[in-house]
């Protein structure tokens, strides 16, 4: 056995004392990039129940560290094949959810005889294509004749009688690294639900297009609502399995429950590595260069700045009826991903960011221009800028004409402290491979 090999089952023995009777065989994700993860598979004894308190919560990693090259969490089947053998399986996912192959999770799941009872969906829809906003009703799926749960109509949160039946629950959405994105929000009700009903939930990990990007204000306890719920800045700079290891570890959850949690990770995966979208995430979400603006302009939302809904470009402009008539306007119209937008049939005079350079950090550049410049100071924000901003600092900063950088610094004190938080959570090394 190599010494990277000993150090790893020596972190897996001490871990495994927090463990629930799960009779199956696990393997131990190591922090190290996947060209040296060569060690053999770490088996895990399984605890008795006498052994094991009721209270204790599961939190291990899996993966396949026979896999060299860069896979998601759902494409190393090996790693969480053993979790669901003989299992009813409920799968929370959408478009995004998919395989190597760009096969849906629910298909590739049903093609290796896995029982999938239950499909959840969350905002946008099982297959991501309702508007923004738009409440989702339950159905059923064509392809597989399985009944699809809305988590985004009635309720967000699954019921009792939603999860019963189901012995796991699978979640596999992919995330933006940013707040106010709803799919973590779903992520901390699916976990409350399934801690609160006995049932253990499996991540399928996926890259952060935003990479390690820490940035922006702290969201403040008291403004906590579906876009924003947990103290964390605006981008988080985790992947979604690491976030679910801390709503768990900050006992997050209603009454500080835990969940049962496993997360399967990606394998030859470091944060630095540039990762590109498979589909769109959702409908305003359209390329690349939209996810990385997506922080920075998504506080337009919160005033009455379009950012582009109704056109092609959504979040790579912005514009607005009382910013100077300039060389760029645009019209939102109704289409696919919004139905009615914001300043619909107006002209919106602003910016085209589309060719813009990639950003490493949240940019409050636009938002701060456009507050000087806008002929509508007093109707410029609207009460949901709080609860994307998370915070009443923000607007009170920039009605005051504090700058950019004067802003940012303000927000330094408290990132150092989530930085700290963070990085017991983190399971990938920072590099490139």
């Amino acid at each position: 056995m190599t010494q990277f090999s000993r150090l790893n089952a020596i972190s897996f023995l001490k871990f495994s004392r927090y463990t629930t009777a799960f009779l199956f065989s696990i393997l131990i994700f190591s922090c190290k990039p996947a060209q040296n993860a060569v060690n053999q598979p770490v088996a895990l004894k399984a605890k008795t129940k006498s052994e094991h308190p009721k209270t204790h919560k599961v939190e291990v990693v899996v993966t396949n560290p026979e896999k060299l090259t860069f896979s998601r969490g759902a494409d190393n089947y090996g790693g969480y094949a053993p979790l669901l053998k003989d299992k009813k399986v409920g799968v929370l996912t959408n478009q995004t959810g998919i395989i190597f192959d760009q096969t849906s999770i629910v298909d590739f799941l049903i093609s290796k005889s896995i029982n999938v009872t239950k499909i959840y969906a969350p905002e946008h829809g099982f297959r991501g294509t309702a508007a923004d906003g738009e409440l989702i009703a339950d159905g059923r799926d064509v392809k597989t004749g399985l009944p699809i749960i809305s988590l985004y109509g009635d309720n967000k949160k699954p019921t009792a009688a939603q999860l019963a039946g189901i012995d796991v629950l699978i979640f596999d959405l992919q995330d933006v690294g940013a707040r106010f994105y709803t799919y973590i929000s779903t992520l901390h009700y699916a976990m409350e639900a399934c801690a609160e009903n006995n049932v253990p939930l499996i991540v399928f990990d996926r890259p952060n297009p935003n990479g390690s990007i820490v940035d922006g204000p702290i969201l403040e306890p008291e403004y906590s609502s579906f876009v924003g719920m947990h103290p964390i800045p605006v981008l988080h700079g985790m992947t979604i399995g690491e976030y679910a290891r801390m709503i768990n570890g900050e006992k997050w959850l209603k009454n500080g429950i835990q969940c049962d949690l496993t997360v399967v990770a990606c394998s030859a995966y470091t944060r630095e590595m540039p990762y590109s979208l498979l589909v769109k995430p959702s409908p305003n979400l359209p390329n690349d260069q939209a996810i990385n603006l997506y922080a920075s302009l998504c506080f337009f939302e919160g005033t009455n700045v379009s950012v582009g809904r109704g056109t092609n470009k959504q979040f790579q402009i912005y514009g607005s009826p009382y910013l100077p008539n300039i060389d760029f306007c645009f019209i939102p119209m109704p289409n696919e991903g919004s139905t009615d937008p914001p300043q619909k049939g107006k002209d919106c005079f602003g910016e085209d960011l589309s060719n813009y350079p990639k950003l490493d950090r949240l940019d409050l550049q636009w938002l701060v221009k456009a507050y000087a410049e806008t002929s509508e100071r007093q109707k410029f924000f609207n009460s949901y800028f709080t609860k994307l901003a998370g915070t009443k600092k923000l607007q009170q900063q920039i009605e005051s004409g504090m700058t950019a950088p004067e802003i940012r610094a303000s927000w330094e004190t408290g990132l150092i402290m989530f930085r700290e938080m963070r990085q017991k959570y983190l399971i990938y090394p920072y590099g490139r491979i």
